[in-house]
């Protein structure tokens, strides 16, 4: 069995950065970390010239990437996301969909399904993030008008009852039957989220009883305090700032959220209970300009500038074209967060959320060797998933 030496470098370890020490692999998964140099016959060397050794990254909403979208329906476009990606620091990602057809959302399903058997040099799939199409219309964002609605049990428990891949499902929880579908997700062991919502803090009281845990994009699409006849209401974002048991996601590409926000949310909720995703579509990775936002023959026009995708129009963002390497920087370059809580909220964090944490999500003996080495800029000088080096 194939034996990988990292040394010379920082470790980055659930309870702080080891300097001088070394990590072991062991076929796919970590062996061994020691504090010291340690001599390891058979094994190959890899001096990590000072450079930081951490866990890789967990993207639990994205849609895209290299000029594909999940939602073109097709196999060999979630293999290009997941390599293009991995190049990032991804080591493993949530496939996320948008609102859209019934016959589109079941191509992604599908092609979901014809990638669990297939090898590929990119980041590995935990199952699938539905995203809609049970939203609040007037906080739909990006999302395609012709298709947002309200949950339908008719379609959602056979969907569910079909695809066994999907893992996730984000709704606005105010809906009528929001709260029954919250219920029934989370008996078939989905998690629910609310998103694209404008619901109070009363909703979302109400939701968390029914399973809504996890704040989708916190601050994207939903609202804050409002006034109703001079009176003043809380929304889903102090909801979530106040209510522990509710985890939240963060768009930090210092774009949808500027360094205050970041900081707010970090210094509210802590580095335990946030997940940096990119939520980037199918222009990440690739030059500004135009581009589409969900499927090629049925999504709507963006164009890429000042480092995000908007609507034509500049009413409103369009989704991300950030990578997880930029993620990590704007939290600490721009944000001012302590390196290790960025990782923990790139890494571990999100694993814990969708359940994988025992397999992955920090560099712990035992678990799957999924690796990012990065420079002192933050830069990644290597990825490594299941002991397998990808870039």
């Amino acid at each position: 069995m194939r034996l990988l030496k990292f040394f010379n470098g920082k470790i980055l370890l659930p309870s702080g950065i080891q300097s001088n020490g070394c990590l072991i692999v062991k076929g796919d998964k970590i062996a061994e970390i020691t504090s010291g140099p340690i001599d390891i016959i058979d094994a190959e060397s890899i001096d990590l010239n000072g450079s930081y050794l951490m866990p890789g990254f967990i993207d639990i909403h994205i849609h895209g990437g290299g000029d594909s979208d999940f939602m073109d329906g097709t196999v060999d476009g979630f293999i290009r996301i997941a390599e293009t990606h991995a190049r990032f620091g991804t080591t493993t990602m949530m496939p996320t969909t948008l609102s859209s057809t019934r016959e589109e959302l079941v191509n992604t399903l599908e092609s979901y399904s014809g990638t669990e058997k297939l090898a590929h040099r990119g980041s590995k799939f935990a199952g699938l993030h539905i995203e809609g199409p049970y939203f609040a219309m007037a906080q739909r964002g990006a999302q395609d008008p012709r298709f947002v609605r309200n949950p339908d049990p008719a379609e959602y428990k056979e969907i569910v009852s079909s695809y066994r891949c999907i893992r996730r499902w984000s709704a606005a929880p105010e809906l009528p039957g929001a709260l029954e579908f919250g219920k029934y997700l989370l008996e078939k062991g989905i998690l629910p989220s609310f998103a694209h919502t404008e619901a109070t803090h009363e909703d979302i009281v109400k939701a968390l009883g029914a399973g809504y845990t996890l704040a989708t994009h916190l601050y994207s699409g939903m609202l804050g305090v409002t006034r109703r006849n001079a009176f003043r209401y809380a929304g889903a974002v102090e909801s979530t700032m106040v209510l522990d048991e509710i985890d939240a996601e963060i768009i930090a590409d210092g774009v949808h959220l500027p360094a205050p926000l970041l900081q707010l949310v970090y210094k509210t909720k802590g580095a335990s209970k946030v997940a940096l995703i990119t939520d980037a579509m199918r222009a990440a990775a690739m030059p500004p300009g135009k581009s589409r936002l969900g499927s090629k023959s049925n999504g709507l026009d963006v164009i890429v500038e000042d480092g995000v995708a908007k609507l034509p129009d500049r009413t409103s963002f369009a989704g991300s074209v950030a990578t997880t390497d930029r993620l990590l920087r704007t939290m600490v370059e721009i944000a001012g967060i302590p390196l290790t809580d960025a990782v923990t909220m790139a890494s571990s964090t999100p694993a814990r959320i969708i359940g994988i944490d025992k397999q992955t999500g920090s560099l712990e003996v035992g678990k799957s060797a999924d690796l990012v080495v990065m420079n002192d800029q933050l830069q990644v000088q290597s990825v490594y998933i299941n002991g397998n080096k990808v870039v």
